[in-house]
């Protein structure tokens, strides 16, 4: 990953000493941090996997699994900004460490309901849980890394999260074959135990392993403090929000990002909760054989963050790079209903979409750091984010109702693929170019 470095504006020399600082940084907490993205993905992908059997025994309809996978954003929202806050008072490594043990123990807890309304239930709690997780890391980022290499930093960040999405499905389709009847438990019991652990243990170790600011780090030495200090003082955010939090909320383009991360969450969402679901309705039933072809969409999504977060670093340019992603992901969506019927082109259509749905992210949280200030940074990316999350519990639970009413996906995914285009809309007229221009950089 030393690669993602790119040249700063200093002498070769002093260049290369800051690109080997940074080499020391992304290898000392990226890894990390990677790792409990991972296991944060799976263990909320983990869910549409278990609806394949777990259905029957608790009697679980697709309305209500809308309902379930919806109101864990709900948990979410309700402590999202307060968790973030908090972040700033106790620091990272005591804030994600505690929602990693929490929401791992929730997600064993899950293995044993018995009914919808239960795991409506724990899927609120597990919402609580997690509260600030998302946010608390985009904000630990911007503590180590300016925004020159922002973009393939985020980009990685959430390539673990793809790298989840094409594990999850293997992993989930060999554990409920393979495991049913381990100690006792059904296969989708086995699933949710097994893949809640892994976040308790990553909790654990965390203590010992995150540090809260540069300045701290006692792996670093004086010099490497000073330079991160200096690459991170030679930047500001140019947002409006110049007196932090308060002033945060009231620069109008707060909520503008809030609107176009809905848009896009609505998308990855869907594509998160249902694909297993669509996947079925090609024709494959094969619980290992489903595992293994929804793990082609997040290899997609892969390699299109990787290349999509290199050229937006590479030409400092974040809103077409974001648009013209999420047109691609609408315009196949679109397309699926054409191509039922024809299981190639319709996984491929599905591929394509998933793809484009999942790399808006990184491409979109590049953005929130330059619209706002340092002191509204915590806050406002919260706010922005639970306004996101809105579309967990509205945009699930619409699709569960499409479904249930109509028996099929197709629908749902259209209205999906108008959010993303009002969403590319809105974020071409609303957000200016200029606002998201680095201090010193020129570039539009």
């Amino acid at each position: 990953m030393s690669d993602a470095i790119p040249s700063f504006p200093a002498t070769s020399a002093i260049s290369a000493d800051l690109k080997r600082t940074y080499s020391t940084v992304i290898w000392r907490l990226m890894p990390y941090l990677m790792l409990a993205f991972i296991i944060n993905a799976i263990d909320r992908l983990n869910l549409s996997f278990a609806k394949l059997r777990m259905a029957d025994d608790i009697l679980l309809s697709d309305a209500a699994y809308g309902i379930g996978a919806g109101v864990f954003y709900l948990g979410y929202i309700l402590f999202e900004v307060p968790s973030n806050l908090y972040m700033q008072r106790v620091g990272a490594r005591a804030t994600l460490t505690r929602i990693m043990i929490l929401w791992g123990l929730i997600t064993v807890a899950t293995a044993f309901v018995t009914s919808p309304t239960q795991l409506i239930a724990a899927r609120f709690l597990l919402g609580v849980a997690e509260a600030g997780f998302f946010p608390g890391l985009i904000l630990y980022l911007t503590f180590w890394f300016p925004a020159a290499v922002r973009g393939r930093i985020t980009a990685s960040f959430f390539m673990a999260g793809m790298v989840a999405g094409m594990i999850c499905g293997p992993l989930s389709g060999t554990i409920m074959t393979h495991l049913h009847g381990w100690l006792g438990l059904r296969d989708w019991q086995a699933l949710f135990v097994l893949t809640g652990l892994p976040a308790v243990l990553l909790g654990v170790i965390g203590r010992f392993w995150l540090t809260d600011r540069p300045e701290q780090a006692r792996w670093l030495n004086d010099e490497q403090k000073q330079q991160i200090h200096q690459a991170l003082a030679n930047e500001s955010g140019s947002g409006a929000a110049s007196s932090g939090f308060l002033g945060a909320l009231r620069d109008p383009l707060l909520y503008v990002a809030g609107l176009v991360c809905f848009c896009i969450y609505s998308a990855s969402n869907t594509v998160s909760y249902w694909l297993p679901t669509l996947v079925q309705g090609f024709g494959l039933e094969d619980l290992q054989h489903i595992g293994l072809a929804t793990s082609l969409p997040f290899l997609a999504a892969l390699c299109a963050m990787y290349l999509l977060g290199r050229s937006s670093d590479r030409y400092m340019e974040r809103r077409w790079h974001l648009s013209l992603t999420m047109l691609t992901a609408a315009a196949s969506f679109c397309l699926l209903d054409l191509a039922a019927g024809n299981a190639l082109l319709s996984m491929t259509l599905a591929s394509l979409g998933a793809a484009g749905a999942l790399a808006a992210m990184p491409l979109f949280w590049t953005i929130p750091p330059a619209l706002l200030s340092k002191t509204g940074a915590a806050g406002g990316i919260a706010i922005i984010s639970s306004l996101g999350n809105l579309a967990g519990v509205l945009s699930q639970t619409a699709v569960g109702a499409v479904k249930a009413a109509t028996g099929s996906l197709y629908l749902a995914f259209d209205l999906i693929a108008v959010l993303l285009v009002l969403g590319t809309l809105l974020l071409l007229i609303a957000i200016p170019a200029r606002r998201l221009v680095p201090a010193g950089n020129t570039q539009a």
